[in-house]
């Protein structure tokens, strides 16, 4: 058995398709079913049933891509403590984001840590997936992940950066805008239950941030009436500033827009808020460079938006 042949299981595993996974590899399709079928002969079990349209792991298959996981993750993970060992000031750290924290967070943060490790390398990887970055991080393939809480992979853990508040994003026109612009102080907290009737625009499933809305709302009583859906933070914002309906956004979003629509932010009684927290698998080795940047992360949150982010008053 080598070492190739546990790579190439897994990656077959991942993919549930020879062609793709040969792909990923970098290798020829036949030269990847050779490999396989070698492996299954050695070991007197067969890994994978393949019909003409799926490749599915058969029990043998789950028991071996599991170990041939870990024993992948070991590996790397020895090779990063040995580079630790001779490059204190090297290394490469990969870190998940989702693009509403990264892009707001990020750009404070990056700058700090390229002037204090200049010969770390840094690689970003973006999904609006939570569930993407979950996996992709429990997997070894991120060394650390920008998430808000909930986490649903119980094999991470997480260090908690910041509590970032969640405001109500409304049309300029909206009677609620109009008595916010009138009030000398600002307009009273506005409940949640008092919108039940309002249209809302909400981000497109499988984006974390969607879910915190219809959490705050089941909380309130009531189901949004979703009128519009958009894969970006900044497309919701300007459809709530052009009238088409409201929305839940966080601050750090409300207090920096990027669009020449845009609506006004009034505060929820509460204050709801998310918690944006930096996960890593649970159990795993993190290389110095890895605990260089979460420590730079935090640092740069906390002397920039304190312990919670709030939007401007």
């Amino acid at each position: 058995m080598e070492f190739r042949q546990l790579l190439y299981a897994v990656q077959i595993a991942q993919e549930r398709n020879f062609s793709r996974a040969a792909e990923k590899l970098h290798i020829a399709q036949p030269s990847l079913s050779q490999q396989l079928s070698k492996l299954e002969k050695e070991i007197g079990v067969l890994l994978f049933q393949r019909t003409t349209n799926s490749v599915e792991l058969t029990h043998a298959g789950e028991v071996f891509v599991d170990r041939a996981q870990k024993i992948m993750d070991a590996m790397e993970q020895l090779k990063n403590e040995m580079s630790d060992i001779s490059q204190t000031k090297k290394g490469k750290v990969v870190i998940g984001t989702m693009p509403i924290t990264g892009s707001h967070i990020l750009p404070h943060v990056l700058p700090q840590f390229h002037l204090r490790y200049p010969e770390i390398e840094l690689m970003l990887v973006e999904d609006t997936s939570t569930s993407n970055l979950e996996r992709m991080t429990a997997q070894g393939k991120n060394d650390l992940c920008l998430l808000s809480l909930p986490l649903t992979d119980a094999s991470l853990t997480y260090e908690p950066i910041v509590e970032e508040e969640i405001v109500l994003a409304v049309p300029n026109q909206h009677p609620l805008a109009l008595q916010a612009a009138n009030a000398k102080r600002g307009l009273r907290e506005v409940a949640l239950e008092e919108l039940r009737e309002e249209p809302f625009i909400l981000l497109k499933r499988g984006q974390g941030f969607r879910q915190i809305t219809l959490e705050l709302c089941k909380k309130a009583g009531f189901t949004p009436n979703v009128v519009f859906e958009s894969s970006n933070i900044e497309t919701v914002q300007s459809l709530v500033a052009a009238g088409m309906g409201m929305a839940l956004v966080p601050s750090f979003i409300a207090t920096a827009p990027r669009s020449e629509f845009v609506p006004v932010y009034i505060s929820l009684a509460g204050r709801p808020a998310r918690t944006l927290v930096i996960a890593y698998r649970d159990g795993r080795y993190m290389s110095n460079a890895a605990e260089a940047f979460m420590q730079t992360l935090t640092d740069t949150v906390a002397a920039r938006f304190g312990s919670r982010a709030r939007v401007s008053e």
